[in-house]
């Protein structure tokens, strides 16, 4: 199993978004989680709307802080992905086990100002934006990869978005 986390400040969409879809997406190889170093306490309820009408179950989904994962009883993380630009800036804790950093930023769907359906359509937008990179990663033989090679394997998805 590889496990990913997926950090933005406030841990309340798109890092809440891509932990669903790599989820989905793994099929039992990858398992993702999210986390923020500002967490807002609560998932933006855009996010569970959006991702209610994919099918998702989102009952488990919450707004947490990056210091869960580096406690000792915590997962050991194989790759850290940043999707805000706040977050990548940030110092981040040293994640046991020295995981593989990459950066993927979004557009934050939060910070839209407008109507309930343009807001959904701002997380819809942002969705379709990270899933497809997404399926570039679980599609990588990421078991058989150095840390190098995952590490140029991730920042060439970033690329080609």
């Amino acid at each position: 199993m590889v496990n990913v986390l997926v950090l933005c400040t406030g841990n309340s969409a798109r890092s809440v978004l891509s932990e669903a879809i790599i989820n989905r997406r793994g099929e039992g190889r990858f398992r993702a989680f999210s986390a923020g170093s500002k967490p807002t306490g609560k998932v933006n309820p855009f996010a569970i709307k959006l991702l209610e009408a994919k099918g998702y179950e989102t009952k488990d989904f919450r707004s947490k802080s990056w210091d869960e994962f580096v406690a000792a009883d915590a997962p050991k993380m194989d790759i850290v992905i940043t999707v805000c630009d706040s977050a990548a800036g940030e110092t981040c804790p040293i994640w046991p086990g020295v995981p593989v950093r990459a950066h993927w930023g979004f557009p934050d769907p939060a910070a839209v100002v407008g109507s309930d359906d343009e807001i959904l359509q701002a997380f819809s937008d942002v969705y379709d934006a990270i899933d497809p990179l997404i399926e570039k990663l679980v599609a990588l033989d990421v078991e058989e990869m150095d840390g190098t090679a995952l590490k140029a394997a991730l920042e060439d998805i970033a690329i080609h978005a």
